[in-house]
């Protein structure tokens, strides 16, 4: 009997303890699971939707009436139900809208097309309810683009390096049966996303616009598509002015506001510039929000933006590593249509114990795609990767540290000798070209001729390995690569006057693509 009673004290004992350490982990998940090695969930969706190897099939089922006041009603962004045919399964009672901010006002203004960029979401009407585990699904038209494979590359460098970023693939979509285009399938920075890349963190998510043309804000963000001109026309690589000589909080270059009548300096903070300590000086970021954030999650980012402006405890404030991945893809693309030019937008920021990290968001314009007028492409080739982005200083401090410096240029150079010269980038471009050549050739919403893809895509072909040319020559100092060296010296550029940069795609107000009687399909 007392062996029994001292058994009995035993298991209760223990059940006590697994009571304790259940309730550790639970509010110790975060820490428990960094400890073992990472936040990130596989989801069934990475192989179901976004296996590269194949195209996606999506079919919108939809009331011919509805899908035609989707269309005509397009600016307002407003949800409508369908159901989608993804790959043979069925999903009810989705919803789905036209998405887009300049483009979709350009292509709402065009007779001639209605190929907006549409966003899926699973779970706006039956609730819980995903596509493999995937909530948001986003189908980009490749406005602007010819080649139709800008973001798909851009992606893929982000995945070849581990970096914090969408997944991707191609989808051939139809409405109600019939053949509507190709378009590029993006996994939507949203809850899935999150799951996927940080698991149990209860990280607080920001999308900052300040070119809000698009008239949808449902869950308080301006859902942009980013496709925004630069104001003022686009300022080639070798006359921006150099961030690296101006002070974190002193006098930056003055940018050209956009038609909210925002400059660089008054845009909500979407600059990532610590102003000052006044919550409301960065309402942008606020209004930017994807989850449900409060004034305690808002105090964290501003501490944060003003101890990196500091340079105080980078690591602590900044997800340094995934930071340097994202701006070593992000300065080999010359995307102009964000951070690295006048427009404050296109990124998503990540917030989470105070740590900030960037989430990349919209190439369909890189390569030169911002510029008016066909660009210099000698310019756009050569564009200089130490002084890489002239609308923030938000990036200034890592710049400036030796050895941060040194491993972004490492994250670089992995991109031309592995990535490019290593035999990766063929490898892809020869899939996606096996894979949507024949689906732009009968393509019948398409912006641009099959015979304008052919010749856009050859051209974008050579501008990565130019553009690898000079970024090598950059990173071994044959090349200067800071603005002010290459306004100096520009004698070793590379020569890249053989590439049109406006055969690959430019924005457009007219519409996306070039005049001409093969316009469109």
């Amino acid at each position: 009997m007392v062996t029994n009673k001292h058994i009995s004290k035993i298991i209760i004992a223990l059940m006590a303890v697994a009571v304790i350490v259940c309730l550790l982990a639970v509010g110790f998940a975060d820490r428990i699971l960094s400890l073992l090695g990472g936040t990130g969930v596989t989801m069934e969706y990475e192989s179901e939707l976004f296996d590269t190897d194949e195209v996606i099939s999506v079919d919108i089922l939809i009331d011919e009436d509805t899908w035609e006041e989707l269309l005509e009603n397009a600016m307002s962004e407003e949800y409508y139900a369908c159901d989608v045919v993804i790959n043979g399964q069925t999903f009810y009672n989705v919803a789905i809208r036209p998405k887009g901010n300049t483009s979709l006002t350009s292509i709402a203004n065009d007779p001639d097309t209605d190929r907006y960029s549409l966003k899926l979401e699973f779970d706006h009407f039956v609730e819980g309810q995903t596509c493999f585990g995937l909530d948001k699904l986003i189908l980009n038209n490749n406005y602007a683009d010819a080649t139709n494979m800008k973001e798909a590359i851009i992606y893929d460098m982000y995945s070849y390096l581990g970096a914090d970023a969408s997944l991707y693939n191609y989808a051939s979509v139809s409405v109600n049966g019939e053949y509507w285009g190709v378009y590029l399938a993006l996994e939507g920075v949203e809850d899935s996303f999150m799951l996927r890349n940080y698991g149990t963190q209860d990280g607080e998510l920001y999308k900052p616009e300040t070119m809000g043309v698009g008239a949808g804000n449902e869950e308080g963000m301006n859902h942009p598509s980013g496709d925004m001109p630069e104001m003022g026309g686009s300022e080639p690589p070798g006359n921006r002015p150099e961030m690296g000589d101006f002070e974190a909080g002193g006098d930056r270059p003055e940018m050209d506001g956009g038609p909210d009548g925002h400059s660089m300096g008054d845009n909500g903070g979407a600059d990532l510039n610590y102003t000052d300590d006044d919550l409301d000086s960065y309402s942008t970021i606020w209004d930017g929000e994807v989850t449900g954030t409060g004034k305690a999650d808002h105090k964290r980012v501003v501490k944060a933006l003003k101890n990196i402006s500091e340079g105080t405890d980078l690591e602590k404030y900044l997800d340094v590593d995934n930071i340097l991945k994202y701006m070593a893809v992000h300065a080999f693309a010359v995307n102009m249509d964000s951070l690295s030019g006048n427009m404050a937008h296109n990124y998503y920021l990540y917030e989470y114990d105070g740590q900030l990290n960037i989430i990349p968001w919209d190439y369909n314009l890189s390569f030169g795609g911002m510029s008016a007028g066909g660009g210099d492409a000698t310019d756009m080739v050569n564009d200089a990767i130490d002084t890489p982005f002239s609308g923030t200083e938000f990036f200034n401090a890592l710049l400036e540290n030796e050895e941060y410096l040194e491993r972004y240029h490492s994250y670089l150079k992995q991109l031309v000798d592995e990535y490019v010269y290593g035999g990766r980038f063929d490898e892809v471009y020869n899939r996606i070209r096996t894979l949507i050549d024949p689906l732009v050739e009968t393509d019948p919403t398409a912006f641009y001729s099959y015979d304008e893809y052919l010749i856009a895509t050859d051209m974008l072909y050579q501008t990565v390995y130019l553009r690898a040319e000079s970024v090598e020559g950059q990173i071994n100092g044959t090349i200067p690569s800071t603005d002010e060296g290459q306004r100096q010296d520009s004698s070793s550029l590379i020569d890249a006057s053989s590439i049109d940069v406006e055969a690959m795609g430019q924005f457009d107000m007219g519409g996306g693509s070039r005049e001409g009687p093969d316009s469109r399909n």
